[in-house]
């Protein structure tokens, strides 16, 4: 059995619904606070879906309903929210409970791959897994580097595999449930249908309007990383990306010729956001490599296309 905290989420889900038809699956997740998450899964068979306090509890109870069963944890669950204020319940969500299930996976030799983020580079240039790069600009980001740096320290004396995946900005299917957390791509879509403009925002942090870049990924990608990890046992803290940056520009304009509509509006940063804005990101995908890992990444211009026919196609 294998076991996805988060497995309701966005990529989460699409984990869950690629190692389907290979195993059995335990979804951690709360369904009963945000219902949407259900139609992710809808499609999917697992054994149960329970919430992470249930889950912590199976793993440190008497009876261990499923602890003696499982051969692997996706860690996946957090609050991903980066304009969350409350750091308490950040810090209890995302760093504590990570380390618990470090604990339980390290002591009982159970391999586990947990998500971190590319926001633990803060305002750096340098997007390479060393503590030289790496630094916060709001508390979720704060939370994963800490969990990274706990995993670090205590890494020579784990046994089992664990490997830690800074995601950089993933898209894809199923990511409808996020509540203002969607991706560019998402949110471009929709802009388009209901008024034909997509807005970004002006320029800043050195860049012309709209040529703010990132490194977008499909989550289609993030799910071969991941497999290959699991079936190749290796741990360590890795990037998740394309290693390619791509400006705001660009996906807006891809989008539109996709859809074949649409003009591009430039407007002002809310209120407190520009101080936290990561305007670049680029994933150095040295460590990934060297570790053996070749497949390659969609493009944008594929990625872009796929996600959005299967947009229109969603029901």
């Amino acid at each position: 059995m294998i076991v996805i905290t988060g497995g309701a989420g966005f990529i989460g889900s699409n984990l869950a619904s690629d190692l389907n038809k290979d195993f059995e699956l335990l979804i951690v997740d709360e369904l009963d606070k945000q219902t949407s998450k259900f139609n992710n899964i809808s499609q999917i068979k697992y054994l149960d879906c329970i919430d992470k306090a249930s889950f912590l509890n199976l793993l440190t109870n008497d009876e261990k309903k499923y602890a003696e069963s499982i051969e692997m944890i996706y860690h996946l669950g957090a609050c991903s929210k980066t304009t969350e204020k409350d750091r308490s319940y950040i810090m209890e969500t995302n760093l504590e409970y990570s380390k618990k299930i470090l604990h339980f996976c390290a002591n009982n030799s159970i391999p586990l791959i947990y998500a971190s983020s590319a926001s633990v580079y803060g305002e750096g240039k340098v997007f390479k897994e060393d503590p030289d790069n790496e630094s916060s600009l709001n508390y979720y980001a704060e939370s994963k580097l800490l969990f990274d740096n706990y995993f670090r320290d205590h890494m020579a004396k784990i046994k089992s595999q664990v490997s830690g995946l800074r995601y950089f900005n993933v898209y894809g299917p199923r990511e409808s449930h996020k509540q203002g957390m969607f991706s560019v791509m998402y949110s471009f879509f929709h802009q388009l249908k209901e008024c034909n403009l997509i807005k970004l925002f002006k320029g800043s942090h050195g860049y012309d309007d709209g040529e703010q870049r990132r490194d977008f990924i499909h989550v289609e990608d993030t799910i071969k990383v991941k497999k290959w990890l699991m079936q190749n046992n290796i741990s360590g803290i890795f990037n998740v990306g394309t290693g390619k940056s791509r400006s705001f520009n660009d996906v807006a304009k891809n989008v539109i010729s996709v859809m074949k509509k649409g003009n591009i509006e430039y407007v002002d940063f809310p209120d407190g956001l520009k101080e936290q804005y990561q305007a670049y990101t680029q994933a150095n995908l040295d460590n990934l490599i060297k570790s053996g890992y070749n497949s390659g990444f969609m493009s944008l211009e594929e990625g872009v296309e796929k996600y959005v026919r299967w947009l229109e196609n969603d029901k």
